[in-house]
């Protein structure tokens, strides 16, 4: 194997981490607030389809991801409205709403561009190389040749981690994580702080959506999140709740996703199917591995219930 292999295996690997690292990331502030959301899968989903029909109706591509972030928004706050204020149970609601995306979003497909026979497709957003380190063997075309949205959401993980740990606003979202009732003695507004987290996680989460559409596929295909926003779970979990981890560790599915197109192009001896189950094989082995050695915030997935 030459380097080009390499190289290549390298930027697939990145391609596939910046959505698992968008969603894990805002998976994260969810739950250092205390909330798990299993709805990520529906919010990568409906991020996706968003910005593909924004930047196929406008023909911006500026437009198409605006219009992501704010469906991500809207899919926080409605996610926040039963969890947060009506106290339903958050597993629950989160399969509800990833039921609802995978409904609506192929609703909306067939209604906004027909039955196609072939996938509409756009532009795409522009790569925009960085001078220099772009030429560094192997890595640089894969860390240093993304788009706006790749760089952005590498940029994210130091600012994930000052947030939480050097700023007020995170101490407070790290409080209301752990005990809410005494955060709440603290003068924290739990309710606003936890509706706040999922807003900014769903918004995060659409984001990982439209790198899928106008970076990677630059079409949008119906159940084309493929499990993602699941992985993304175990990755924060993987990642023991810390960004740099995460970040770790959304390399390391995107390497075992990566893997699946090099090895099939490698005609080995052994069956394809065997390659496109790794990233989920790696995800159930991770799980059984670090689950029960992890200490997740103490509240998470706990109802609050104000006094």
């Amino acid at each position: 194997m030459d380097t080009s292999f390499y190289t290549a295996l390298a930027t697939s690997t990145v391609t596939m981490a910046v959505p698992l690292l968008l969603a894990a990331l805002g998976e994260l502030l969810a739950e250092r607030a205390g909330m798990i959301n299993i709805g990520l899968e529906g919010m990568l989903l409906v991020g996706a389809f968003a910005a593909m029909a924004g930047a196929y109706s406008s023909g911006s591509v500026a437009v198409g991801i605006g219009l992501a972030l704010l469906s991500g928004a809207v899919l926080g706050l409605l996610l926040a409205l039963f969890v947060v204020v009506q106290n339903a149970n958050q597993v629950v609601a989160g399969t509800a709403l990833n039921l609802l995306a995978a409904g609506l979003t192929g609703v909306a497909y067939r209604a906004v561009f027909g039955v196609t026979g072939a996938a509409l497709t756009i532009p795409g957003a522009p790569v925009v190389p960085v001078p220099l380190l772009q030429s560094v063997p192997v890595l640089g075309p894969a860390f240093f040749q993304q788009t706006v949205l790749g760089y952005a959401s590498f940029l994210l993980v130091p600012a994930v981690a000052v947030m939480l740990h050097s700023t007020l606003f995170g101490l407070r979202l790290r409080m209301v994580g752990e005990n809410p009732y005494a955060a709440e003695t603290q003068g924290v507004a739990v309710w606003r702080l936890r509706a706040l987290a999922l807003v900014a996680c769903g918004i995060l989460a659409a984001a990982g959506g439209a790198f899928l559409t106008v970076a990677y596929a630059k079409t949008f295909v119906e159940g084309m999140s493929a499990g993602r926003g699941f992985i993304a779970l175990a990755i924060v979990i993987v990642g023991r709740w810390s960004p740099v981890g995460i970040m770790t560790a959304a390399l390391l599915f995107g390497l075992a996703t990566a893997l699946q197109f090099h090895f099939q192009a490698l005609e080995l001896a052994v069956p394809y199917q065997f390659f496109l189950t790794l990233p989920y094989v790696l995800t159930l082995l991770v799980l059984a591995g670090y689950a029960g050695r992890t200490h997740p915030p103490a509240a998470l997935a706990q109802p609050y219930r104000r006094e």
